[in-house]
């Protein structure tokens, strides 16, 4: 579900108004050279021409002045976004490792569909408000969306289920794999090369990836089963997404499909089938008996989960805007440093030097292949 906008260089931008600057405090006042005149009558048109040209110095001050504050403001937003989006989506996985661990939550499904349920309404109210705008839901799209949601929803939901049993950090590391699997399916789904270090990158991530498995001393293999299935279910998410968009977007009335829309379409198509699944796993059961439905305590986070599910989206773009898709990427790619070292120490878990040298190699892996695409991509 991601949106990639192309913003202008800030830096560039800056660079020129100093120059512009420079050039303006060096350019000499031509009414001084007229002061040595002797006529009164020339003094005073003398002045006035000064008075002009002061006037015109103050104008472009004032104009250079709001340039300048236009510059901090821009660099001041991309901060702030870049900042949202990072707690956001950090606050949001260590969340949901809050609800399914430290309370065993054993309903990974139900979990997902209340989330989605609150993304479906607060999306609809802010477009009831004309806050943002969005597609109406016709059956063409619908129909054209559903395969696309299938594995929307399968990886949410092995997401969750992986979550539940293995470490924040090792997650993380393991989510590497999907970018393998991604290069693949580029390759040859769309015929698109990567370069010698993209390729380079995905080895690190893929040894580093084998070598925390090894060292890790919290290993499950139910939990690494999950997160397996989840890398490829990821992968064919973004692969599908990709051929289904085009498609999309011409049944549309608009002829455009935003990140709004596809918010509301995925989490509100995933609704049924959440529905179905909860009952086909046997979560009503357990929805039954749990005692922990009756916290208030757990219910606040829950509902947290959902907002910060949501605020990932709108950061992300809000991020991509003031940013651009490059910085986005080498961000995203960093803030799993912070998010993993959370992880372990929030929760406990208990680790090795062998294991913890793995994760910060495959960390570093990550940002290695971010700048390998970036690289790629200014190449192209």
């Amino acid at each position: 579900m991601g949106s990639r906008n192309h913003v202008e260089d800030i830096s560039e931008l800056t660079l020129k108004l100093h120059e512009s600057t420079r050039v303006l405090d060096q350019t000499p006042s031509p009414g001084r050279r007229d002061l040595v005149s002797r006529s009164s009558f020339v003094m005073r048109s003398v002045e006035n021409d000064e008075a002009d040209l002061e006037g015109g110095k103050l104008e472009k001050e004032r104009d250079k002045s709001t340039r300048t504050n236009r510059i901090v403001k821009i660099h001041n937003q991309a901060l702030l976004s870049g900042l949202a989006y990072c707690v956001s989506s950090c606050s949001m996985i260590l969340v949901n490792k809050f609800v399914l661990s430290s309370y065993d939550f054993n309903a990974g499904i139900s979990l997902m569909l209340y989330q989605n349920f609150i993304s479906v309404v607060i999306v609809s109210v802010m477009s009831f408000m004309g806050i943002i705008t969005t597609e109406p839901l016709t059956w063409r799209l619908i129909k054209v969306w559903l395969p696309v949601n299938a594995i929307f929803v399968g990886m949410l939901i092995t997401s969750m289920f992986s979550l539940k049993y293995i470490n924040v950090a090792m997650v993380t590391v393991l989510k590497n794999v999907t970018n393998v699997i991604t290069a693949l399916g580029e390759m040859y789904l769309f015929n698109k090369h990567h370069d010698n270090r993209v390729w380079a990158a995905l080895f690190l991530m893929i040894i580093s990836a084998i070598s925390g498995g090894i060292t890790d001393l919290s290993f499950h293999a139910v939990g690494y089963a999950w997160q397996i299935i989840n890398c490829f279910l990821t992968a064919a998410y973004s692969l599908t997404l990709r051929r289904v968009m085009d498609t999309a977007k011409q049944v549309t009335r608009s002829g455009n499909l935003n990140e709004f829309s596809m918010v509301l379409l995925n989490n509100m198509l995933s609704l049924p089938l959440g529905i179905l699944l909860v009952f086909v796993f046997h979560e009503i059961d357990y929805l039954s008996q749990t005692p922990l439905l009756r916290l208030p305590d757990f219910w606040l986070v829950m509902t947290l989960s959902g907002f910060l599910g949501l605020a990932i989206s709108f950061t992300s773009m809000w991020f991509l805007h003031q940013t651009g898709a490059t910085t986005y990427s080498l961000v995203g790619s960093l803030n799993k440093i912070p998010l993993s070292i959370a992880g372990i120490v929030l929760f406990k878990v208990p680790t090795s030097l062998e294991n913890s040298a793995s994760i910060f190699f495959g960390l570093l892996a990550g940002v290695f292949f971010a700048r390998a695409k970036m690289q790629e991509r200014s190449q192209s």
